[in-house]
């Protein structure tokens, strides 16, 4: 990691509020008087800090290739960018911004010129704006720095929450009988006051779409809510969560036959201790059906476009927290033509959006299907076993991995009960065998 956590709490928070400046210097150009555009009453967006911070870790290696780096920062500040607004419309059921009348854009949530304005920031940060914000950061106090920090950040908390509970109580969401609504509904009452309306009104100015929804669903009411009674039906939780388990087996599977047919040997590709599951192939097919769901009828060479894209993206994402996480690679592709760093190719690339056609077009409809016909009450039951289980078998993995490189690499002797119990169950020949592939690099 190039940067400290501490550099990367002041980079969230000042690219926050330059990103803030920016949103508002352009609606006073647009509009002909100052608005406030962030979700927050104080003058910071959040998603300029979180693109900043997702700039500094990910992307530093890039700086000799400013044009694999501008492209890295469009991607990843893309990405970023379309999972927020596909958030924000799921919870206030409304878009925040929408760029359908942009040329080149992917559902309004995203467009093209303003991924290409990412990629330009993406390049200032690197360059300009992140040593010049270490040297700041570095020569005020370090004490002194972070209750700034955390006083800052309390601030930004509480502003938050109000936010939230005033655009909650203005669409009329917290009443819903759930019990989700109900607590948000208490808070609500709780801040109900003239602050709460000040927030609705300002955020009303702010997002016309935000008060023209409003005044629609007003005029027809609201319709009631029929509960499902098929499992997991549409791109639910549930649906994922067993997309999760269903992918991460399969790509297990496919990964093994692939290393047979190519070099004319098993090996595991597993990234767990216990069963053959591939979370890389897991998360991926989670991100690729949450994406690109609602266009899952679109044409083969859309669904190929988006996917040789987010699935190079995403690779390259997961090469680099592995290392940063562990010191390890767990592939390289240095010896194949057209890699970015040894953490993707091209031609991998390309099998990523043929992998996003076969699943949206072939395998993701069957299976789904499949998923549906569970019994309400089992499938949930199933699958919350089946997460909690995951999640064990990741830990546990995490930790004896860690731990091999530890004895192996570092030297280090089993320094509590933990280290002792990880020697004794999980010796180095048990992870060499589920990790046959992977390198400690520091």
């Amino acid at each position: 990691m190039e940067y400290t956590a501490y550099q990367l709490t002041w980079f969230f928070l000042i690219y926050s509020f330059l990103g803030w400046l920016l949103e508002t210097a352009l609606a006073a150009a647009r509009k002909g008087r100052l608005l406030n555009r962030g979700f927050l009453n104080a003058p910071f967006s959040p998603v300029y800090g979180l693109a900043s911070i997702l700039f500094a870790v990910f992307l530093p290696e890039l700086r000799s290739a400013p044009l694999f780096l501008f492209l890295g920062g469009m991607l990843l500040a893309t990405a970023l960018e379309l999972i927020t607004g596909i958030l924000l419309e799921r919870i206030f059921r409304q878009k925040w911004w929408d760029y359908s009348q942009e040329p080149w854009n992917f559902g309004g949530y995203i467009c093209l010129k303003y991924s290409l304005v990412w990629g330009v920031l993406a390049l200032f940060c690197l360059f300009l704006g992140n040593p010049l914000l270490t040297a700041l950061s570095d020569w005020l106090p370090q004490t002194v720095g972070r209750i700034l920090q955390i006083v800052i950040l309390a601030l930004l908390a509480v502003d938050f929450l109000g936010s939230w509970a005033a655009v909650l109580q203005l669409s009329g969401s917290i009443r819903e009988p759930s019990e989700v609504s109900r607590r948000w509904k208490r808070l609500s009452d709780a801040l109900d006051n003239a602050v709460t309306r000040a927030i609705q009104r300002r955020m009303a100015r702010a997002y016309p779409s935000l008060e023209r929804e409003l005044l629609r669903r007003e005029r027809r009411g609201r319709a009631k809510r029929v509960p499902a009674q098929v499992f997991a039906q549409g791109c639910s939780f549930y649906k994922l969560a067993w997309i999760f388990f269903l992918a991460a087996l399969l790509g297990d599977l496919f990964e093994m036959v692939f290393c047979r047919l190519s070099m004319g040997e098993w090996m595991s590709r597993s990234s767990v201790l216990y069963g053959p599951f591939s979370i890389v192939w897991g998360f991926a097919a989670v991100m690729l059906t949450a994406l690109l769901y609602r266009y899952r009828e679109r044409r083969d060479g859309f669904l190929f476009l988006f996917g040789t894209v987010l699935g190079g993206a995403y690779e390259y994402g997961c090469s680099v927290l592995s290392e940063l996480l562990f010191g390890t690679i767990f592939w390289d592709y240095s010896h194949i033509p057209f890699n970015l760093g040894g953490r993707i190719n091209l031609l991998y690339c390309f099998f990523w959006g043929i992998a996003t056609v076969v699943w949206l077009k072939g395998l993701y409809p069957r299976l789904s299907k499949l998923i549906e016909r569970l019994p309400m009450r089992l499938g949930k039951v199933l699958t919350w076993v089946m997460l909690v289980f995951m999640v064990g078998n990741i830990a546990l993995s995490a930790l004896a991995y860690g731990r091999y490189v530890e004895r192996t690499t570092l030297d280090q002797p089993p320094q509590s009960a933990i280290s002792q119990f990880l020697d004794d169950h999980y010796p180095n020949e048990r992870i060499e065998q589920v990790y046959p592939s992977a390198k400690y690099v520091g």
